[in-house]
């Protein structure tokens, strides 16, 4: 896409924000005036906004595609030519099952955190391991947000800090008080097993015009892309990360704060508002909101009751978030949409409340035997995902 075309997509979602403001400036009119508004107001706002999220996806689109791996700025390929090697030897391995070129250069290619065929598969090549993650990145909004730490080993021990050391004021004469000491604690975070077990007929894998590597990262990550976002936002725990949805409410460690929308059903500019300033301000100054699109729809209609300007802005430049009060929003499609007792928004500095543990490597094992004709490709993964900081996350419950 040339700059042209940047700049027209650009001035095109300007315009229509501005007609959607004007558009429901006249509904809010007319239900001063009358009490309700004609239901076609809602339709051509609906329309407005579809297009305005149309706009959106494309621009986003293009930023991504620019921040593809195996690009560099020039559009060369940024992999390393000594990579070649395990890469000719690996789609070898997915063609015909030929292991003995992946045998003599595993050690070599992969000497961290590297599994021999024995051990049940060999680490897949760097250009398909970065393949598969950038689309998990792309799908779930809260890898791109929160802290990731990457290991060798199955889990992750943290050390918490969850109290503050006392002190106070003396005069010179007072009786010097033990104070409370700070509390420390470990918290481990296990990763978990995931995996995708896509199939190809012989016929396709001999066939030297298809990109069998390519196929399959594309298989693998959308199969693992959609379980991650899912878990990250919804998971119990159980042989899953635990999502930023599935811990109690209250304000002790271990829980979530959550605040009730004002009226049921709905949500208000003001439940909004309140919600944001629950952070605090170490934690607000790096926060982003995060609900589903059909929220994003519902909070373009309102308005600061205080200053009578919408709360949510468009991103009008290319990489610039949508905006709500300010503070950049980031759409994921398992937040629970507008209805009673649901959790629609979060916001926080995920960064510092949530974090992602990828156990180091995607490991395949190539099949031939299970499921003839076909050749299925076992590939696996080890990923955990637990709230760290409880204090840097806050929830938007819609009353009942």
């Amino acid at each position: 896409m040339t700059i042209s075309e940047v700049t027209e997509r650009v001035h095109a979602m300007g315009q229509a924000w501005e007609q959607f403001k004007q558009v429901n400036n006249q509904r809010l009119r007319e239900i001063e005036r009358k009490g309700n508004a004609d239901p076609l107001y809602h339709e051509h706002l609906q329309r407005i906004g579809d297009a305005l999220d149309h706009q959106k996806r494309r621009m986003d689109q293009l930023e991504t595609a620019h921040a593809r791996p195996g690009v560099d700025v020039s559009g060369k390929k940024a992999f390393a030519e000594d990579s070649s090697e395990y890469r000719a030897a690996f789609t070898n391995y997915l063609r015909k099952g030929m292991e003995a070129g992946l045998e003599n250069i595993q050690l070599k290619t992969l000497s961290v955190g590297g599994a021999s065929g024995a051990e049940g598969g060999y680490l897949v090549t760097p250009h398909m391991s970065e393949t598969i993650t950038q689309i998990v990145r792309e799908s779930s909004p809260l890898r791109a947000l929160a802290g990731v730490e990457t290991i060798s080993h199955d889990t992750l021990d943290l050390i918490e800090d969850t109290g503050e050391m006392q002190a106070v004021w003396v005069d010179e004469d007072d009786a010097r008080d033990v104070t409370t000491n700070p509390l420390f604690g470990k918290r481990t975070i296990e990763t978990h097993e995931m995996y995708a077990n896509p199939r190809a007929t012989q016929k396709l894998i001999d066939d030297a015009s298809v990109d069998i590597e390519g196929w399959v990262s594309q298989k693998v990550a959308e199969r693992f892309a959609r379980l991650e976002a899912t878990a990250f936002i919804s998971g119990d725990g159980d042989k899953k990360p635990t999502g930023i949805l599935s811990y109690a409410a209250g304000t002790s460690w271990g829980q979530i704060e959550q605040l009730n929308s004002a009226a049921a059903g709905s949500i208000a500019a003001d439940d909004v508002i309140r919600l944001y300033y629950r952070l605090k301000d170490e934690y607000a100054k790096n926060a982003t909101f995060l609900m589903n699109r059909t929220t994003v729809q519902a909070l373009r209609l309102l308005k600061d009751t205080g200053s009578d300007q919408y709360i949510w802005q468009p991103g009008l430049a290319l990489g610039t978030p949508d905006t709500l009060l300010g503070v950049p929003v980031a759409l994921a499609s398992d937040m629970p949409g507008v209805a009673a007792n649901n959790l629609a928004i979060a916001v926080g500095d995920f960064k510092r409340g949530y974090m992602i543990v990828d156990r180091v490597g995607i490991r395949m094992l190539r099949d031939p035997y299970t499921a003839k004709p076909f050749v299925l490709f076992y590939t696996t993964k080890r990923v955990g995902g637990e709230v760290v900081n409880f204090e840097a996350i806050k929830l938007l419950k819609v009353a009942a």
